[in-house]
């Protein structure tokens, strides 16, 4: 059920009279609404992506789609279940960044014909990044609706120049996978949560939820693949080799990171004061429209 307006906009007005939650919020804003993962890449290459999308081969892109799901599905196996469940732990974002410069120098050697081996490697290590985070912002790794919205950051690219001036990249992307990671998450936590005596029962339910979630990585890896096409076509231009193959997986990294503090800060702000406050009060800081935490205080 939907808070009355009057009510949203008290509880917005609630966060940004909030010195703590408004800066944290304020933080979201500038990491989720950065430029587009495709215009940073572009400037690194010092090309159009275009101009690298012209020259990947007919069958670069089908097989690109197909190693993208894949490497999604392993890296939510390999990565969510196998970091350790501490929550507000510090993260360990510099090191996720090595480890995906040294998997890009390794991939950039062999082109397109090395991403099948490259690409699963790197997207486990960002996926362990995104939950590190998750677990620095105080979130439980083992609770599905978190390992849910870990996958979610892949569907965020950032802020495009095509992106309506009334709607925000990040909110643009929550809503194309609003319904479908609505009703995946309620299935996971109704059945991870529903604990029955029966050990078959119990079975089950993991196994429902787990195809629950695989719904939603599907869903995820189908934006994510038009990013990895992108990323392979950048690479394609004559001057990127292997060191900057590396240089470009940081830089992947490094945006994903960012997508995933911003979007935990959000959910951690949502828990608190509900969805529909923070988005207003998101918005207002977008916007910059003033508001009276720099006035008088409502009455």
């Amino acid at each position: 059920m939907r808070q009355d307006p009057s009510n949203q906009q008290a509880d917005a007005q609630r966060i940004l009279n909030d010195a703590q939650d408004r800066a944290d919020l304020k933080r979201a804003v500038a990491l989720l609404e950065t430029p587009s993962i495709t215009a940073r890449m572009a400037a690194l290459a010092g090309a159009p992506i275009e101009f690298g999308m012209s020259k990947l081969p007919n069958f670069a892109h089908s097989r690109i789609q197909k190693t993208v799901h894949s490497a999604l599905h392993k890296a939510a196996s390999a990565a969510l279940w196998t970091v350790k469940d501490v929550p507000s732990k510090g993260s360990s974002t510099k090191t996720h960044k090595l480890a995906a410069a040294v998997s890009g120098a390794a991939g950039g050697l062999f082109g397109i014909a090395g991403l099948a081996v490259e690409l699963p490697v790197t997207t486990v290590i960002m996926m362990r990044s995104v939950a590190d985070i998750a677990r620095s912002e105080g979130f439980s790794v083992s609770d599905p609706w978190v390992q849910a919205a870990c996958v979610e950051v892949f569907a965020f690219g950032g802020n495009s120049k095509d992106d309506d001036a009334s709607e925000s990249g990040y909110y643009a992307s929550r809503g194309v996978l609003s319904e479908l990671t609505k009703n995946a998450t309620k299935e996971l936590v109704h059945m991870v949560g529903h604990r029955g005596a029966e050990q078959v029962t119990h079975a089950y339910a993991k196994k429902q939820a787990a195809s629950w979630l695989a719904k939603l990585i599907d869903a995820v890896a189908t934006r994510f693949g038009v990013i990895i096409t992108e990323k392979t076509a950048a690479q394609i231009v004559p001057v990127l080799g292997a060191a900057t193959a590396a240089t470009m997986n940081v830089l992947f990294t490094n945006h994903y990171q960012d997508m995933a503090r911003g979007h935990f800060i959000v959910k951690r702000l949502e828990q608190k004061y509900g969805a529909e406050p923070v988005e207003r009060a998101y918005r207002e800081l977008k916007s910059g429209v003033p508001t009276l935490v720099d006035g008088a205080a409502a009455a």
